[in-house]
């Protein structure tokens, strides 16, 4: 059957431009940030698309998130919050097609969506009548790129140039066929056939090699900017991937609490009108306070010392990092808010985003092994994506982040990232300094330290394989303090989730570990009201943490899959873990931080034989 035309008359164009602007699905905004961001594809009924990038993306001018801190770190002007579902007008995310190449299951026809001759607003093959299939396969680079699964170059270059070139086989007008003979599961029984002749499995197709030894190298494809936005001379190994995988898209997001001074009300009211305050005269600013009617709650000093603060932050330049793989817990943000989380910041009405304060009955009960508890009943988190990777997660190395890939063409023109903000309440926790402090100075085979060795060695080895210059240093800065509180945080997730009524996949860590920083802030935050329902602020009052702590301690001294777990010289993604299993301590992606690496609960509570001291032992 043909392609139905779209020509006609006026009421015929409003037909095809109300089919084109008609909405093809939706998503939470939060899943626009995590899972369904710029570059990742998505499957919407039976077809597969890819999301735009950001500048075809229709944002509202009053959808802006106010985080200055994060803003400075992440060098843009500011972050937007993903359009709603509905979106007014149909502007919301847009999406392209991808991957164009599918199947149909009746005729087993291998070719351009478009070449199927079907009607425009359905995905049905123009001769069979039934549904097509997106292609399973396609390719992608470490650099980010990610293009079709090139059939016809599989078939024919590993059948030798001399034998395509006798059967004159033109890759453009080749008709393709795929079949699945259901003899086996594995990729051996997809067999691609050309009108040529040529017939060949799929088998192989996986190899970390396999487009390497074909001569097929990376056509620098962005799809998710258009067809024609490839880049030129990528030397970067082809690798093929289903298309539903999750090595397709790895989000880079970043994150930062709404601290004192960007708490307040006020702040918020003089961000969203900076451009008439920011550089102007205290004249000028209580003017226009007093024509906005702020005066009637704020002082004009008040207003006045707000903007400063806002001019301030804006002239200060942000120190570089200077060693390239230090984790984010050790980062100038979280070294802000530790301070910030271990002062009260009592009610006001205007304070707006954050409440900290100590426990009611704080020093009447002990806890050993902690310092200070604060209980965070208020507390907000502005969350932005600021890029992706694929085929592997970004690490903290300078030469890997090169592979980040941007969201936007045009960088200039679009200088803001897609956020979100989310509400919750928490409880911050400090270690015992002294306690720490020998505790670490422990020395033999079996010291926490020599443990965390094992571990660097182990994280250092996967470095190296990262950075393609041998002359680079790359040094691990895992010590055991930082796996200490990693696995507390996650003892106590799975505790508090036992407790209190949240899933642990609705509580999260944040780590705040360096020379100068021993703590962590177990939090709920979500996009609505339930982050903030009181079930974990009453987890940091002291007898209940005792309890809580004590109770987690006993719970990880013994694993099912003892005494394989606690042994092991190595478990987990790329042998970062230790005495660590989902029998354990792993949690659900959404509360841990690090992608559940860096973890050994024998440095919580040692070992059944004694010989490694667990810091509760």
């Amino acid at each position: 059957m043909a392609r139905r035309s779209t020509a006609g008359g006026a009421g015929n164009a409003a037909r095809q431009e109300k089919v084109r602007k008609s909405p093809l699905g939706a998503v939470r905004r939060a899943q626009q940030i995590t899972t369904y961001g710029v570059g990742a594809m998505i499957a919407i009924g039976d077809q597969s698309f890819i999301v735009s990038g950001l500048d075809t993306w229709g944002t509202r001018a009053d959808d802006i998130l106010f985080e200055p801190r994060l803003q400075e770190c992440l060098k843009v002007n500011g972050f937007r919050l993903p359009p709603a579902a509905p979106a007014p007008s149909g502007n919301g995310v847009k999406v392209r097609r991808f991957p164009e190449t599918y199947s149909c299951p009746k005729c087993s026809a291998l070719k351009r969506f478009r070449d199927f001759g079907g009607r425009r607003n359905d995905n049905n093959c123009g001769d069979c009548e039934v549904p097509l299939v997106p292609s399973r396969f396609v390719v992608a680079c470490a650099h980010g790129h990610l293009d079709e699964f090139p059939y016809w170059q599989w078939l024919h270059a590993r059948r030798g140039d001399e034998r395509r070139a006798r059967r004159g086989c033109d890759p453009a007008k080749a008709r393709l066929s795929l079949h699945s003979e259901g003899r086996t599961a594995s990729l051996r029984g997809i067999v691609v056939t050309c009108d040529c002749g040529e017939s060949g499995s799929l088998e192989g197709a996986f190899g970390r090699d396999a487009m390497a030894a074909l001569g097929i190298t990376c056509r620098g494809g962005r799809p998710w900017f258009g067809r024609g936005a490839r880049e030129a001379n990528c030397t970067s190994p082809l690798r093929v991937l289903q298309r539903g995988s999750s090595a397709a898209w790895f989000p880079n997001v970043a994150s930062a609490l709404s601290i004192p001074p960007w708490h307040r009300k006020l702040m918020q009211l003089v961000n969203q009108s900076r451009k008439h305050l920011v550089g102007k005269s205290d004249e000028r600013i209580g003017e226009y306070a007093q024509d906005e009617g702020w005066l009637d709650r704020y002082s004009e000093e008040e207003v006045i010392q707000t903007v400063r603060t806002l001019e301030s932050a804006g002239e200060q330049p942000q120190e570089e990092p200077e060693d390239e793989t230090a984790f984010e817990a050790a980062s100038r943000i979280r070294q802000e808010e530790y301070r910030q989380l271990r002062r009260e910041t009592p009610e006001h009405p205007d304070n707006q985003h954050f409440v900290c304060l100590p426990p009611k009955n704080a020093g009447k009960v002990e806890v050993p092994g902690i310092d200070q508890v604060m209980l965070v009943k208020r507390l907000r988190e502005v969350r932005a994506l600021h890029s992706f990777t694929r085929i592997e997660p970004l690490m903290r190395v300078k030469e890997d982040r090169e592979r980040a890939v941007d969201l936007a063409l045009n960088k200039e023109e679009v200088n803001w990232l897609p956020a979100i903000e989310v509400i919750g309440e928490g409880v911050f926790l400090s270690l015992d300094p002294e306690k720490l402090a020998t505790w670490e100075a422990l020395t033999g085979p079996d010291s926490p330290e020599a443990r965390a060795q094992r571990l660097r060695r182990n994280h250092e080895s996967h470095l190296r394989r990262r950075v393609k210059d041998r002359k680079v240093p790359v040094d691990s800065s895992l010590t055991s303090r930082f796996v200490l509180l990693h696995t507390l945080a996650h003892a106590l997730i799975n505790e508090w989730s036992l407790d209190c009524g949240y899933p642990a996949s609705a509580i999260r860590e944040r780590l705040y570990v360096n020379e100068d920083m021993a703590g962590v802030l177990l939090y709920t935050a979500t996009s609505d009201s339930a982050g903030s329902l009181g079930g974990i602020v009453a987890q940091g009052e002291p007898q209940s943490l005792a309890d809580s702590l004590k109770s987690a301690l006993e719970r990880i001294s013994w694993c099912s899959a003892d005494p394989l777990c606690m042994e092991s010289d190595a478990s987990g993604v790329n042998s970062l873990n230790l005495a660590a299993c989902h029998a354990c301590v792993l949690l659900p992606e959404t509360s841990c931080e690090m992608n559940n690496i860096f973890l050994d609960r024998a440095l919580l509570v040692g070992t059944p034989d004694d010989k490694v001291p667990g810091f509760f032992s």
